[in-house]
């Protein structure tokens, strides 16, 4: 265990996941009533389907298996994957925090209708409809999207990226299908991704982007 501790030194951020945990599920157990419905008309507009359930599920999958997989192979992406995380992961929990939020449009589910909504009655039952804005799952998904696409390992193979990219909006549009957040929830969460984008990778593009021109001008 040492001897993996030393080699793996940047392990120490992965401890942030128990400070999440703790501040996340206090929320679920206080925030309960009182706070702010997040809705759009255009909610109204969007079916149910539960079969949305299959990457709603596969997101924690994906999390954890882009983190590990830069974990040991390029530490240097696996900063910069982490801080996009977690720093939007404390956004999200301080949003909710001092703007208590949820929805209200919730259908009933027969969990004996198929698998699929045996899956959405659990997840009903064990996710509060609070919490919401922005979503972590949108937001997380767009964070990991960006890593992969940015990896000097991964931005090469087309395969992974196409498969990333779908997975990634397949997440996002089953948090609103299946009735789990409001449009606006991912669209606060693709503003926060967009601006923490700019600290973590874009002004690390402009010297880069620099150099290349200067060795074109010779």
């Amino acid at each position: 265990m040492k001897d993996f501790f030393k080699k793996y030194s940047h392990s120490w951020i992965m401890a942030y996941i128990f400070i999440y945990l703790c501040w996340f599920f206090y929320l679920e157990k206080t925030v309960t009533s009182d706070y702010h419905i997040m809705h759009l008309t255009i909610d109204d507009y969007i079916p149910f389907c539960e079969y949305f359930i299959i990457p709603y599920l596969l997101w924690f999958v994906y999390v954890a298996a882009t983190v590990l997989y830069f974990f040991f192979t390029d530490r240097k992406d696996y900063y910069k994957l982490c801080t996009m995380l977690f720093t939007g992961m404390t956004i999200s929990l301080l949003v909710c925090t001092v703007f208590p939020n949820g929805t209200d449009f919730r259908p009933v589910i027969d969990p004996d209708k198929n698998i699929c909504s045996a899956l959405v009655s659990w997840l009903y039952m064990t996710d509060t409809n609070t919490n919401v804005f922005p979503s972590i799952h949108v937001y997380n998904s767009i964070c990991v999207h960006i890593a992969i696409s940015k990896s000097r390992i991964l931005k090469s193979n087309r395969i992974i990226q196409i498969s990333s990219f779908l997975l990634m909006l397949s997440i996002c549009l089953a948090t609103v299908f299946l009735k789990q957040h409001s449009v606006f929830d991912g669209v606060g969460a693709f503003i926060m991704a967009g601006i923490m984008y700019q600290f973590v990778y874009a002004e690390q593009e402009v010297p880069n982007r620099k150099k290349v021109t200067q060795k074109a001008l010779g």
